[in-house]
């Protein structure tokens, strides 16, 4: 498999795993000091051994949700130690360097099933996890322009509707996030931000970020900045967290480590995560072999517990131009030791994306047909989006300040996640059902081309699921956007304590202005918690959108819904900025009015 892109050359979806062929998810192992323990309401990290050892390899060690702490001794007693342990959903994360240790523990009463994760061994750095490189920023002079993928999805028009709500949380469970990025770094939530490596938390600062390049590429897809610069995210308004699943140098993402990705989604609030990895080392797991059932069952209920805490799970298909619906083979597992060829059926499943209620996604070309490499399978993919093919790559950020283009199903997903986290920013009350079904109602159908392994209907069929994602349906728009258009694009400086204003008039309205009145405000200023803006109506009634939130972040690029209904809409319509402190000034860039 291609390695991931640097600069602006174009490569697939990264190391073996992810994505089944999509890049995979690995996040650092949980921070950890001698005889400490961290807990949060579903894990407990539990004081890891004292040293390493060669030959140790990690088991999942399952009860009973709840019955962890009963079978917790008998894990020493075997010939192991508790390296984390998820309660919650009766998981222990046990390590061992005794051949014996699976079986012993498959005696103890209490425990309903062990396996193991790996075919290699635990690298060392689980037990003084090495931070990732900060790497050194550089700057961009490239400015934001229409990108083929964003227009396929109708980005743009949805953001007539909104750019996205920072309440809305999405966890990117990947490689690793570059939150210094200077189109990262204005949506970058490090307080829910942390390294699931080799599958306990490791919350120190930096633990989350990039040992590559795929996570911080994903992270600009969901939510780049609208900030003048480089690109734009599906979802620039919300607020994305690194969770890094990827272990260092191997870029393998283990099952312990999506795991510990999935509880911490759910313990933190994370409305959408994207998962664009399989789980290593087996492209897919069998439920008749003993490990492998261990492996399917222990990520299974993480991802159960996180969508029963609200948060739903995106999924890269893979990019092995693979029948999902019809399994004969895996020649690609064990990815982390020598693979071997392997009869399989379907009941063997990638995990996560084939985890039920997981939102499996396709990829598509420029243009929209299945993406060359794309795994496919009726009843299985759920929706198509872009994710690049041949020389018209997903352009994207990379870290250290730069910018890329890579293909795969892996930069799919990402633009159906953005797409959920607009969904969550109109409807703030919908489940992750709600957002999963919002999706495939409001895909364009796309039928199948004179391809015979395309099998199923225009409304859905085995290449492209429910259809191609489209963001502005989804968010409940129409092409054009409802209602008359004005906007005044003319700089007005914003100096230090000071207070300015920007107009608009409008005519040919008729009657009053409508109770979901679209504001779309595009502000360039540092530290926007100084700031109180006001949308004066032309009777000078003021309706106040942003009043000094959002401390030391920059800009404020959104667009707010103001119930005007009770003013005259014919007028002029005015946009007030009040500069509340010293030392940060800026500009009102853009702004407009939606009828």
């Amino acid at each position: 498999m291609a390695v991931a892109a640097l600069g602006t050359t174009v490569a697939l979806a990264a190391p073996a795993g992810f994505a089944q062929a999509a890049p995979t998810d690995t996040a650092p192992v949980a921070a950890r000091s001698a005889g400490a323990t961290q807990t949060t309401t579903s894990t407990k990290a539990a004081a890891a051994p004292a040293a390493w050892a060669a030959g140790t390899r990690a088991y999942l060690v399952i009860t009973a949700p709840g019955g962890t702490s009963a079978v917790s001794g008998a894990v020493a007693s075997s010939g192991g130690s508790v390296f984390a342990t998820y309660d919650a959903i009766g998981v222990i994360v046990a390590h061992s360097t005794s051949s014996s240790f699976a079986t012993s523990m498959r005696a103890v009463g209490g425990v309903q099933q062990v396996g193991a994760t790996r075919n290699s061994d635990v690298p060392a750095d689980a037990y003084n996890p090495a931070l990732p490189a900060n790497p050194a920023q550089s700057t961009t002079t490239l400015t934001e322009s229409n990108r083929w993928d964003m227009t396929q999805i109708k980005a743009e028009q949805a953001w007539a509707v909104t750019t996205g709500s920072a309440t809305v949380k999405v966890g990117v469970l990947d490689t690793g996030v570059d939150d210094q990025h200077q189109d990262i770094a204005p949506n970058f939530n490090a307080a829910d931000s942390a390294s699931c490596a080799y599958g306990k938390v490791d919350t120190r600062a930096g633990a989350w970020r990039d040992v590559g390049t795929h996570g911080t590429h994903v992270a600009g897809t969901i939510a780049a900045a609208k900030n003048g610069k480089g690109v734009i995210g599906v979802a620039p308004g919300v607020k994305i967290s690194s969770v890094r699943i990827a272990e260092p140098t191997s870029s393998l993402f283990f099952a312990e480590n999506t795991i510990c990705g999935f509880m911490w989604a759910g313990d933190h609030g994370f409305k959408v995560t994207n998962n664009s990895y399989y789980t290593d080392p087996w492209q897919f797991n069998c439920p008749d072999n003993v490990d492998q059932a261990a492996i399917i069952e222990g990520v299974r209920r993480a991802q159960v517990y996180a969508e029963g805490k609200g948060s739903l799970q995106v999924a890269a298909a893979g990019n092995s131009n693979y029948d999902l619906a019809n399994k004969t083979t895996d020649s690609e597992s064990p990815n982390d030791s020598t693979p071997v060829t392997r009869t399989i059926t379907n009941a063997c499943i990638d995990i996560p994306t084939e985890l039920p209620g997981v939102v499996t996604v396709a990829a598509q070309g420029n243009g929209g047909a299945k993406a060359s490499y794309s795994n496919f399978g009726n009843g299985v993919v759920d929706i198509a989006a872009p994710g690049g093919d041949g020389a018209s790559g997903v352009y994207s950020t990379l870290p250290g300040g730069k910018y890329g283009n890579m293909n795969g199903t892996s930069m799919a997903s990402p633009h159906v996640a953005g797409v959920a986290a607009l969904i969550a920013s109109v409807n703030p009350t919908f489940t992750p059902a709600q957002i999963r079904d919002q999706l495939g109602v409001q895909a364009t159908d796309r039928a199948c081309p004179s391809d015979t392994r395309c099998k199923g209907t225009t409304t859905k069929n085995g290449f492209f699921g429910e259809g191609a994602v489209d963001a502005l349906k989804a968010v409940g728009g129409s092409t054009p956007p409802p209602g008359a258009y004005f906007e005044n694009l003319a700089d007005v400086t914003i100096a230090d304590n000071a207070t300015v204003e920007s107009s608009i008039t409008v005519g040919g309205v008729t009657g009053n202005a409508p109770a979901t009145l679209k504001v779309g405000v595009d502000i360039k200023h540092t530290y926007i918690g100084d700031l109180k803006v006001d949308l004066v109506a032309p009777d000078g009634t003021v309706y106040t959108v942003h009043n000094r939130t959002g401390s030391g972040t920059d800009n404020i690029v959104q667009t707010f819904t103001v119930n005007a209904s009770s003013e005259v809409a014919n007028g002029v319509w005015k946009l007030r900025v009040n500069d509340n402190a010293s030392q940060d000034t800026g500009k009102i860039d853009a702004w407009n009015l939606t009828f």
